[in-house]
């Protein structure tokens, strides 16, 4: 029996490969700004329940996707309507439905309108009322979730949070979970807000105290002094915020904090049109329905660039930009449900956890060496060595550790040398039926390869199952236990037999004790 040339440089380069990255979680980070660069210099980051930080469940408003979606359609049906040359006398999007007035050319008017899918057409006299069907509004739901998930990641990632977690919960819902995180209050501003940045004219023609037509609505300004300033403006908005390239903050001519936004090519070419045909005349910068500033269009804009301005400070208009940069949802969303651990319980259940894994290490490895002697010692060595693969595996991967982690972590030490006593065991069983030592050995290995193997299949299976059906903590368990499993395997089946077959071929033995 004789281990190939292949198998000791497979198990010492993955034992160097993985201690590698391991050793910069145990060494000081001071180190490594002598040692050469191209070392792994990757840690494993704790997740919130180790190191603290928010817990944020956020509720997508559906009611508000669909009434969005019925604004939508209402313009679509006056561009239809227009281009079919069908004339109509009142066109009305409501939180249900869009109802249309024609008077005349119904017949026309259904046929035109029958041609879209995503609608229902109910015909009552003159009145046409449209209904989106109920696979066009799940769609749509299922859009704006979609939707929110990549602009909240977009924004926590500008955020700066390490590690993060954003996955929906539901057909409405989105966890969020920000390890580490220090300033909570300033996380929700930035993550909840709805961000919908759009361009309205003024009418200085009316006062707010004035009878409001339909096509107008009353907004408000804050001042210098915190006074709400009322701001009349055009209901329907001249541009919008989708059309931005950028936004970055920075300071006006008075130095203020400001937000520089670039447009695209689109937005450039509307937003020109827009100061080209209004010069003199006021516009609004609205955020959320809340009117930033409301400069005046002295000359054309044609380079399409402007300014926000208003009644924030430096960290305010840079958590704008960022929000600008990250794009609007499509929706409103509320937190439902916040949780806030705090570093000091995070600490203790650090604590805990060491301390849970040292027992258990201690425990497994004194067992080895009092049932199984020397060979229990090569058992501990190939355990810590299996300690070693998983720390350095979970430090390449950018593995989050949590609490389930750290008890996945545990577990797997108690399995690791299951496979040992399992071979061991089958050893005794050989030298007492009278084999050699070498004998025993190879009779040893090979006989429970098949028994080990279906063992840890079964385990890795549920793991896998554990990792595809659960979520978050759930998934830092299976994900920690599947990487022990394999390492077990693999310092089992490689490294204990290399350490055995050296012992007894080195001590040259004729008579084998396990």
């Amino acid at each position: 029996m004789r281990l190939s040339f292949l198998n000791k440089f497979a198990v010492i380069g993955v034992l160097v490969t993985a201690l590698a990255y391991a050793l910069p979680n145990v060494l000081p980070a001071s180190w490594y700004q002598v040692l050469p660069k191209n070392l792994p210099q990757e840690r494993i980051t704790l997740g919130l329940d180790l190191q603290g930080g928010s817990h944020l469940v956020l509720q997508v408003d559906m009611a508000d996707v669909i009434h969005s979606a019925y604004e939508n359609l209402s313009d679509d049906v006056r561009q239809v309507m227009r281009e079919a040359k069908l004339g109509y006398q009142a066109l009305q999007a409501n939180q249900r439905h869009v109802t249309l007035l024609i008077g005349e050319n119904k017949k026309e008017a259904v046929k035109t309108l029958d041609k879209d899918p995503r609608i229902d057409v109910e015909n009552t006299a003159d009145i046409f009322t449209l209904t989106l069907t109920e696979a066009e509004e799940q769609r749509l739901r299922q859009v704006a979730l979609q939707q929110t998930l990549e602009v909240l990641r977009a924004r926590v990632d500008e955020f700066g949070v390490a590690e993060p977690v954003i996955q929906r919960q539901g057909d409405d819902r989105v966890i969020i979970q920000l390890p580490g995180i220090k300033d909570a209050a300033r996380a929700k501003s930035i993550i909840g807000r709805t961000a919908k940045l759009t361009f309205h004219l003024v009418d200085d023609t009316l006062s707010s105290t004035d009878r409001i037509p339909a096509n107008r609505q009353v907004l408000y300004e804050t001042g210098s002094g915190g006074q709400r300033i009322p701001v009349v403006v055009h209901r329907r908005a001249a541009l919008s915020g989708d059309l931005l390239t950028s936004a970055a903050a920075g300071f006006d001519q008075y130095s203020q904090p400001a937000v520089d936004i670039a447009f695209d090519r689109r937005g450039t070419q509307k937003f020109g049109r827009l100061s080209t045909e209004h010069v003199n005349r006021r516009f609004a910068i609205v955020l959320d329905g809340k009117v930033y500033s409301a400069p005046v269009f002295r000359e054309p804009i044609l380079g399409g660039r402007a300014q926000i301005t208003g009644n924030f400070n430096v960290q305010e208009s840079q958590d704008l930009a960022t929000i600008l940069n990250a794009g609007a949802l499509p929706a409103s969303v509320k937190i439902v449900e916040e949780r806030t651990v705090g570093p000091s319980l995070g600490q203790d259940s650090v604590q805990a956890g060491k301390l849970a894994m040292l027992i258990g290490f201690g425990l497994v490895l004194v067992f080895m060496v009092v049932f199984y002697g020397v060979f229990g010692l090569a058992a501990n060595i190939a355990l810590l060595a299996n300690m070693v693969i998983i720390i350095g595996v979970m430090s390449a991967v950018g593995f989050t550790l949590t609490l389930p982690g750290m008890a996945g972590i545990v577990l797997t030490i108690g399995m690791a040398v299951d496979a040992n006593v399992l071979i061991f065991e089958r050893i005794r069983e050989e030298l007492v039926a009278g084999a050699k030592p070498l004998a025993a050995l190879e009779k040893g290995f090979k006989g429970v390869m098949s028994t080990i193997v279906d063992a840890n299949i079964t385990t890795l299976i549920a793991a896998v199952v554990l990792f595809a059906m659960g979520s978050g903590p759930v998934q830092g368990f299976a994900l920690t236990l599947s990487i022990g499993v394999l390492s077990s395997m693999f310092t089992a089946i490689m490294l204990t037999r290399w350490l055995t077959l050296a012992y007894v071929q080195t001590r040259k033995l004729k008579k084998l004790v396990v």
